[in-house]
This record gives C-alpha cells, sequence and structure tokens, in this order.
C-alpha cells in the first residue's frame, strides 16, 4: 500500500495546462493518438491514491482535457497487487483490467520477464535516465523519493548536514530509523545510505560500511532503537527521524509547525527509492494508456507529481531549464541536492540488503522495535 502524501500547491492549472505541453511528439502523431485513446473512450488505473503523489489533481485533468472517463480500482492496493491484477484479467477487456500500473521497481523487470507488459516510450524518453528505465521501454521510472534526515528543530537546534554528523555528541538519543532495518525497506535503505557515504560512492562495500557506522551510532549512545515515526518525533523521543523525503515533507505539513520541521538531504550518501509506469500487455485501452503516459511524461504532468512531493524521474532536465516554478522549489529541499541521487540496481539493491538484514544483530547489536 503506498503511503499517503499531501500535496501543498493546487495543481489544477498545471493540470489542465497539460493539453499543450505532451512530450515532444508531432502535432501529427498526437492527434493521431489523442483520437484513438479517445475513441476507446475509457482508461483504467490501479492502486492511485488520490493524496498520494498529487494523483487526484492528475487524474481529474486527465478526464477533462480529454473527455476519457477514467475506471479508479483498487486506491489502497501494493504493487505486487497491481501485477496480478493484470495477469487476473488477461482475457477480460472491461473495467477490471488494469490499463496502466505504478509499482515499485523491482516489479517492473520480473512483470517485462513474465510477459505482462506492452513496451512504449514516451516522447520526452531521452530525459528519462538510462539506469532508470526498461532499454526496450517495457518499463520506467516515474517518480523517486530520497533519504532525508526529518528532525524536530524545536529540540535540534543545529540540524545535521550529514551522515557522519550524525555520531556527534549533541545527538545523543535522538537518530531513528523509520522502520526494523532487519524488514523494512525504508529502514535498510537508510541504513545503506550512511554506508554509501562513508565509503564515498562505492556502492560495493557500503553495506558493511553501514553496519559499521550504525555500530558505532549505536555504542555512542546516539542511536534510539525504536521505530521512529511522526508522533515520535514530534514528542521528542526520536528529534531526528531517517525518512523517505516525501514523508517528511508530508509529516511537516501535517504537524503544521507544532513542532517546527527541517527535512534535510544529507550532503552525501542520497540514495533514491523509484516507482515505475508500465502498460499492460493486455490493455483493453491501449491507446488510452499510452496518451496517459504521454500526460505524465510531459512537463507539466512532472510537475503535479512534484506538487505531491515526490521527485519526478525528470527533475534534474527540468531544472536544467528552468521549468520548476519557484514557489515548488521553495517547498522542497534545495535542488542541488537530488543532483547527487544515487540509483542502485536491483542487483546491488539485493546484495547490501542482505548484508544489512543479516548481520544487524550481530553487528550493530540494536534491537528496533
Amino acid at each position: 500500500m503506498k503511503r499517503v502524501l499531501l500535496g501543498f500547491v493546487s495543481m489544477s492549472a498545471l493540470a489542465m495546462g497539460m493539453v499543450g505541453t505532451v512530450g515532444t511528439a508531432s502535432a501529427d502523431s498526437l492527434d493521431a493518438l489523442v483520437k484513438a485513446a479517445k475513441a476507446e473512450g475509457e482508461l483504467t488505473v490501479i492502486a492511485l491514491p488520490r493524496d498520494w503523489c498529487g494523483y487526484g489533481p492528475i487524474l481529474d485533468g486527465f478526464k477533462s482535457t480529454y473527455g476519457i472517463k477514467v475506471n479508479e480500482l483498487n486506491p489502497d492496493a501494493g504493487s505486487g497487487d497491481e501485477v496480478e491484477a493484470i495477469k487476473a484479467n488477461k482475457g477480460n477487456k472491461g473495467p477490471q483490467a488494469p490499463d496502466v500500473i505504478d509499482v515499485g521497481l523491482s516489479f517492473g523487470p520480473k512483470a517485462k520477464a513474465d510477459n505482462l507488459l506492452m513496451p512504449y516510450k514516451v516522447s520526452t524518453w531521452d530525459s528519462i535516465p538510462d539506469n532508470a528505465k526498461d532499454a526496450d521501454g517495457s518499463w520506467f521510472g516515474d517518480y523517486y523519493g530520497v533519504l532525508s534526515f526529518e528532525v524536530n528543530s524545536d529540540i535540534i537546534k543545529n540540524p545535521p548536514a550529514d551522515w557522519a554528523d550524525l555520531l556527534k555528541p549533541e545527538y545523543k538519543n535522538a537518530v531513528a530509523l523509520a522502520g526494523d532495518p532487519r524488514t523494512s525497506n525504508q529502514a535498510i535503505q537508510g541504513v545503506f545510505a550512511a554506508g554509501l557515504s562513508q565509503t564515498k560512492g562505492d556502492i560495493a562495500t557500503a553495506g558493511d560500511a553501514a553496519l559499521k557506522f550504525y555500530s558505532e551510532l549505536n555504542k555512542a549512545g546516539n542511536f534510539v532503537p525504536v521505530i521512529g515515526k511522526a508522533a515520535s518525533l514530534a514528542q521528542g523521543t526520536t528529534p531526528i527521524l531517517i525518512h523517505w523525503d516525501y514523508n517528511a515533507l508530508a509529516d511537516r505539513d501535517t504537524l503544521k509547525g507544532n513542532p517546527k520541521v527541517d527535512v534535510v538531504v544529507p550532503n552525501s550518501g542520497v540514495v533514491a527509492g523509484v516507482y515505475v509506469q508500465a502498460i499492460s500487455a493486455f490493455a483493453p485501452h491501449p491507446n488510452a494508456a499510452k496518451l496517459w503516459e504521454e500526460y505524465l511524461y510531459s512537463d507539466a504532468g512532472q510537475l503535479a507529481w512534484l506538487a505531491g512531493y515526490c521527485h519526478p524521474i525528470r527533475f534534474n532536465d527540468l531544472v536544467a531549464h528552468n521549468k520548476v516554478p519557484a514557489p515548488l522549489l521553495d517547498k522542497l529541499p534545495p535542488a542541488a541536492s537530488y543532483a547527487k541521487a544515487v540509483f542502485p540496481t536491483l542487483a546491488q539493491q539485493d546484495s547490501y540488503n542482505t548484508a544489512i538484514t543479516k548481520q544487524w544483530d550481530k553487528v550493530v547489536g540494536a534491537n528496533v522495535k
């Protein structure tokens, strides 16, 4: 299940303006796609909560722009549910068969291997980083978050700027993970990111370095062995929480200044977690599905995700071309921080995930509850 996020600006104007900014396709080819999609008349999506990543305004904008009905299946489903829905509806041409999916990175390659996906390259394909897309177009990154420090600045007057800072005596009994590093992906990535900082970007040795770092953090008395949440941050039990930035930014909105929350992307060890888009190989509405993807990967579509605190995959390209409005940037950590983001491959993740989960108890010895 996707975690609920809250957008911070109205996206109606951006969403409504997408029709004129879809990709770089020629007018003729775009017109043909729009015509074919309108002839199908429907699009079926799945697992898109309206308060996640700005999807509410995005869905409404697509419907109003093109006059295409959107069937919204099971908003609270998880990535595995989405893939299973494709499998279960291979021969179904009705509204219960998803045309498109939005899933965690690992689900894209697996779905491709199972022949469940239809290759398609959006017209902004070249601006999607190569390490966040399938070369054949079967799946492609849509948005991501990075590990950040969520800080109760009513208690912590000098927020940490990098992972090494967490070892300072001033942060005694202050630092927590947002999950159990033996089972939680967010927590595992939060451990790995510290190691990546220690090894200056060497992913191969970062897992071991990460365990050593947290062992030192625990011995120094700075690590709090509880699963940190917005409530524990606000209460002061875990005034520094290692969190995906979109979760941290949403907490900042929810807490409404009580306490004041700072969200800091560290200077090094910036690790990204990616979701991906894909079209079902059995999509009942393949042209509407392609038009949906063009809509999402237009400049305005990418900005709509950003309004929901999810960094669009084309973020660096948009920033480089001065296409991100100042009000959006002002709500986020500095754009330069995201230029350093590392996107570990699935093979790399498997390697350090195993090292961290299997050796946490032995090396760190902190039983997170």
